[in-house]
C-alpha cells in the first residue's frame, strides 16, 4: 500500500478555505523570524484519499474497540460513548478558565459534586483534581506529605515502597525530595510485616502502598500495617491505580489511609492511552487539606467559587484546575452507574481475573496461588525452558487477534505476564483469550518457531527494539533533497 506522500499530486486538495481577512500590509509587517521561508511539505490529495488515509491508519493500530486489551495495572477498559457525548457539549468545550466564576457555575458544580463523590468513595474529606496523571498525583501527594511534616517541624527523610509497587513510586519519591527505601515481599507476595516494623521509624514520612498490589493480591494484614505506620507518626499513602478492585467494597479512609490518588483515566472510565489526557486527583484527610494545590472549588451562599485562601498550599502543580474535560467524563460515568453499579464494576473485574487465572494456571507457571483481585500474574518460565521467551508469547498473541498483557512486570516475577481483563469484557471474549493462550502454550512445545517469528499478520513485523530506541524516527522522509 502506498503512503499518502506517494499518492500526492500537485494541485489536489481536500479542503476549501475562505479568503483571508488579514490585511496584506499586516502580513508584510510581520518580523521575518515569524515567516516561513519554504512552504510546508504536506501531501496534496483529494478528500476521499485523505479520509481513506486516516481510516486505514485507524485500522492498522490496535485499540480497545478492536479487541481485548488485557494490560495489567493499566485498566485499559472500554469507555462508554456517552462520556464523549457529554464531554463534547459546547457548554464545556467552549468555556475559558479565566472566565469569572459567575459565568461557569455549571462547570464548577460538576467539579464540586465530583469531589463529593470521590470523598465518599475514598472516605477522605478533601479532594483536589489538579494533578493530571497517576504519577503526577503521586508526586503531588508526597509534596503534601513534605509540607505537612515541615509544618510540624519534623525532618522526615524517606518513603517506604514495597517491591510489588508501581514503578513510578520511586521516581515520584525522588522528585518530592525524599529518599526511597525498598520493602521486600514475603513468600505470599504480600508486605513483609517484620521488615516493615524494623524499617518504620520517625525518619520515615510515608509508607506508599499499592493495594491490591501489582501481583493482584490484597494486603490482608492491612490493619496491622496501619497501626505500625501511624504508631511512628507516618502517613499511609494508597497508590490508587488499582482502585477499580475496591469500589464499593473497601473504603480506604475508614481503613486508615491518609492520602489516596485517583486515576480517573483508569478507574473512572475516561480515555486511557496515547499519552493522555489523564486525571490523577487526590483525596486527603482533614489536617493535610490546608496544603492542597490552589484553587479549591467551594460552595457558598451565592453559588460555587474558587477558593485561593490557602496560605500553606504547596501552590499550583498544573495550570488552572486540572483536565476539566476528563472530570466531565468521570462525572458522567459515576452518574450512570451509581453506588451499586460501582460495586459491580469491582466484583466483575475480580470474577473475570480469577476466571482467567484458574483457566490458565496449568498451562503457565502461577507463582502465587491465592485468589486474585482484578488482575493476576503468570510466569512464562515454563516456556522459557523450551527456548520461548515471554516476549515471543506477547508477539504471538497479536497474530491471534489480541493485544499482549503487560510483560516482564512486576520485576519480582521471572518472565512475568500481568493480565487484567477489567469488568467490561464478556465471557465469550475471555474464553477466546484463554483458547489463544492455550494454543501458544502448545506451540511452545510443538512449534516454537511460530512464536519466535511472530507476529506475521501485523502491518509491521517484529522490530529491533534496541535499534528503534536508539534511532527513533517519528516522521516520514519523503523529500530527501530538502531534508
Amino acid at each position: 500500500m502506498k503512503t499518502i506522500f506517494e499518492i500526492s499530486k500537485p494541485g489536489r486538495k481536500a479542503y476549501t478555505l475562505p479568503q483571508s481577512d488579514v490585511p496584506g500590509e499586516l502580513m508584510e509587517s510581520l518580523p521575518s523570524r515569524f515567516k516561513r521561508e519554504n512552504p510546508l511539505r504536506l501531501p496534496e490529495v483529494s478528500e476521499v484519499d485523505a479520509v481513506r488515509h486516516w481510516t486505514n491508519l485507524s485500522q492498522l493500530n490496535y485499540h480497545i474497540e478492536k479487541g481485548f486489551y488485557p494490560l495489567g495495572s493499566c485498566t485499559m477498559k472500554y469507555n462508554p460513548k456517552i462520556n464523549e457525548e457529554t464531554g463534547g457539549l459546547p457548554g464545556f468545550t467552549e468555556i475559558h478558565p479565566l472566565q469569572p466564576a459567575s459565568s461557569v457555575q455549571g462547570a464548577l458544580e460538576i467539579m464540586h459534586k465530583l469531589g463529593q463523590m470521590m470523598s465518599e468513595i475514598t472516605g477522605l474529606p478533601s479532594v483536589s483534581f489538579q494533578p493530571v496523571a497517576g504519577a503526577h498525583g503521586e508526586t503531588t501527594g508526597l509534596m503534601l506529605a513534605r509540607a505537612y511534616f515541615e509544618s510540624k517541624g519534623e525532618n522526615r527523610e524517606s518513603v517506604l515502597i514495597p517491591d510489588s509497587s508501581h514503578g513510578t513510586n520511586p521516581a515520584s519519591t525522588t522528585l518530592s525530595g525524599f529518599k526511597s527505601e525498598k520493602l521486600s515481599s514475603n513468600e505470599r507476595g504480600l508486605v513483609n510485616i517484620d521488615e516493615l516494623e524494623e524499617k518504620m521509624d520517625e525518619k520515615v514520612a510515608v509508607f506508599m502502598l499499592t493495594n491490591p498490589n501489582t501481583l493482584g493480591l490484597f494486603e490482608s494484614n492491612l490493619k496491622r500495617i496501619v497501626d505500625i505506620v501511624h504508631k511512628k507518626g507516618g502517613l499511609l499513602y494508597l497508590d490508587g491505580a488499582n482502585l477499580n478492585a475496591l469500589l464499593g467494597i473497601m473504603n480506604p479512609g475508614k481503613v486508615g489511609f491518609d492520602i489516596v490518588h485517583l486515576n480517573l483515566h483508569k478507574t473512572f472510565s475516561t480515555p486511557h492511552g496515547g499519552g493522555g489526557p489523564g486525571g490523577g486527583g487526590l483525596a486527603v484527610r482533614d489536617d493535610i487539606e490546608p496544603f492542597l494545590p490552589v484553587p479549591i472549588v467551594k460552595k457558598g451562599d451565592s453559588g460555587y467559587y474558587l477558593d485561593y485562601n490557602y496560605p500553606h498550599s504547596i501552590g499550583k502543580i498544573h495550570s488552572f484546575y486540572g483536565n476539566f474535560n476528563v472530570l466531565v467524563k468521570a462525572y458522567t460515568y459515576l452518574l450512570m452507574l451509581g453506588s451499586k453499579g460501582l460495586r459491580r464494576v469491582s466484583e466483575n473485574s475480580i470474577i473475570n481475573a480469577n476466571y482467567l487465572k484458574e483457566s490458565l494456571k496449568d498451562d503457565y507457571e502461577l507463582p502465587y496461588k491465592q485468589p486474585a483481585m482484578h488482575e493476576f500474574v503468570l510466569s512464562g518460565s515454563k516456556q522459557r525452558k523450551l527456548g520461548v521467551k515471554t516476549l515471543d508469547i506477547a508477539k504471538r498473541l497479536l497474530d491471534l487477534g489480541f493485544h499482549a498483557p503487560t510483560i516482564y512486570f512486576p520485576l519480582i516475577v521471572t518472565e512475568a505476564l500481568m493480565i487484567e481483563p477489567t469488568e467490561t469484557e464478556s465471557k465469550e471474549t475471555l474464553d477466546a483469550f484463554i483458547s489463544a493462550m492455550k494454543r501458544i502454550a502448545d506451540e511452545a512445545v510443538n512449534e516454537p518457531e511460530a512464536l519466535k517469528n511472530a507476529p506475521v499478520t501485523t502491518p509491521v513485523r517484529r522490530l529491533d527494539e534496541v535499534k528503534a530506541a536508539r534511532e527513533l524516527k517519528v516522521r516520514h522522509t519523503w523529500d530527501t533533497e530538502n531534508e
